[in-house]
């Protein structure tokens, strides 16, 4: 059934889920029996080629032959190649990252190759999460597998509860009250205000969180009605106090993946301050590719590996200073954490430099338009969404749930589902993070 809802998009591109779940399972099969050093690694190099070779040429081909291309012309040749017209599978991503943790952790020994087929296939596969996460780890989910799975009473429930949260945040949030105001700032040519920017900036801060966010909890609702669990992919990131904390609670999945089985092996901080703040740039460069064939995301994982480096900078000279942990400075933290975080939205978002630069000079105050007529809802909404991550820092929903009376909370889902009929409009709004 997994395979027949990833068909209902392009049934050819199922031969890619094929190639990704049969070569990793020979691979890591192959690993588990033998001792032998240079085959075992041999084994790991052939299942990085498939998978980092679909990827690459799926997702990166056309990227690179336009680059490519451009600095050519650069030289002064006249070299205009024919368009390559590739199409991005959807979910490709997310899937080939999973397929990779299982080799990579069978490699080193912290996983025995899986004994089912089906059990494995189904891990690669499962639908709930195949096309926009969560990154399931193979040692979370295939362990679920020895036993038939059926979901109890209290599991349903919970499980359509949070389908509902997140249909509510994709629907009602990201595409119904913020998509609109970001749409009229990043895809306007003319000139934009101090606060128009700031509406757009923020907006799309909150869009792009709801919409992703409110992917992963259906995820894990659906997963749940099924009786598997799921991880979490998100804790209110915009209650983050430093930028280490923010992807802590941002997009879970793929900043531990990037932990584990990237900065770790890079060096990880075992080499010295300077290999540290390295490997923490190079991480999040190439994070930022990962999710997108586009400079700009480069720009974006580059502001986010700056940000860790100058933010671990100052714990070294300030972590023992008692007057940085009161509640003023890490208010003052938070702040600026919460800045740093809009401000490279803007180069996730853009198109093009040129737009992104121009809504950066905006923000900054460059402009003679401080006009804040049409965007009074948008700033209540954020600080209204922005509260409530606060207020939820260290607590769960679970908790929230747990302290609310069952008629609230069925009065809430129901109002709920009344706004998601009531925004429904037709329009396909794919979610925001199918096209990486």
């Amino acid at each position: 059934m997994s395979y027949v809802f990833y068909a209902a998009w392009n049934p050819p591109f199922v031969v890619l889920l094929w190639i990704s779940t049969v070569a990793d399972w020979y691979f890591a099969g192959w690993m588990g029996k033998t001792g032998n050093r240079t085959k075992r690694k041999l084994l790991m190099f052939g299942s990085l080629f498939v998978n980092l070779g679909m990827l690459g040429f799926f997702k990166y081909g056309t990227f690179a032959a336009d680059n490519f291309t451009a600095m050519v012309q650069a030289f002064g040749f006249d070299f205009v190649p024919a368009k390559a017209d590739i199409i991005l599978p959807v979910g490709i991503s997310f899937y080939t990252f999973q397929t990779l943790s299982y080799t990579i952790d069978v490699y080193r020994g912290q996983l025995k190759p899986w004994h089912s087929f089906l059990d494995y296939s189904l891990y690669v596969t499962f639908f709930p999460q195949l096309v926009a996460g969560p990154i399931v780890r193979a040692a979370e989910f295939l362990p679920q597998c020895e036993e038939p799975k059926k979901a109890t009473a209290g599991q349903l429930g919970w499980g359509l509860c949070l389908f509902i949260v997140g249909l509510f945040n994709k629907v009602v949030i990201a595409d119904h009250f913020m998509a609109g105001t970001v749409e009229q700032i990043y895809g306007s040519t003319a000139h934009v205000g101090f606060f128009g920017a700031w509406a757009g900036t923020l907006a799309f801060s909150m869009q792009i969180f709801c919409d992703f966010a409110g992917y992963s909890t259906c995820a894990i609702g659906v997963a749940m009605c099924l009786g598997f669990v799921l991880p979490d992919n998100f804790r209110f990131p915009y209650s983050a106090i430093g930028f280490s904390d923010f992807w802590r609670r941002w997009h879970i999945s793929l900043s531990t993946w990037l932990r584990d089985y990237l900065y770790i092996p890079l060096g990880g901080n075992r080499h010295g301050a300077f290999m540290t703040y390295r490997n923490l740039f190079l991480t999040m460069l190439l994070g930022g590719l990962w999710h997108g064939a586009s400079w700009t995301f480069v720009v974006w994982g580059g502001l986010h590996g700056i940000y860790l480096v100058i933010e671990r900078l100052l714990k070294t000279f300030v972590a023992d200073i008692p007057l940085w942990h009161g509640r003023i400075f890490k208010a003052f933290f938070w702040f600026l954490t919460f800045l740093g975080v809009c401000f490279a939205w803007v180069f996730f978002r853009a198109q093009t430099f040129g737009s992104a630069w121009a809504i950066c000079r905006s923000m900054a105050g460059i402009t003679d338009d401080f006009s804040i007529s049409g965007f009074s809802r948008v700033y209540a909404f954020v600080a209204v969404i922005v509260g409530l991550h606060i207020y939820m820092r260290n607590r769960s929903l679970e908790y929230l749930v747990s302290k609310v009376p069952v008629p609230v909370i069925s009065l809430i889902l129901a109002v709920m589902i009344f706004l998601i009929m009531m925004c429904l409009n037709g329009d396909e709004n794919a979610f925001i993070y199918f096209q990486f």
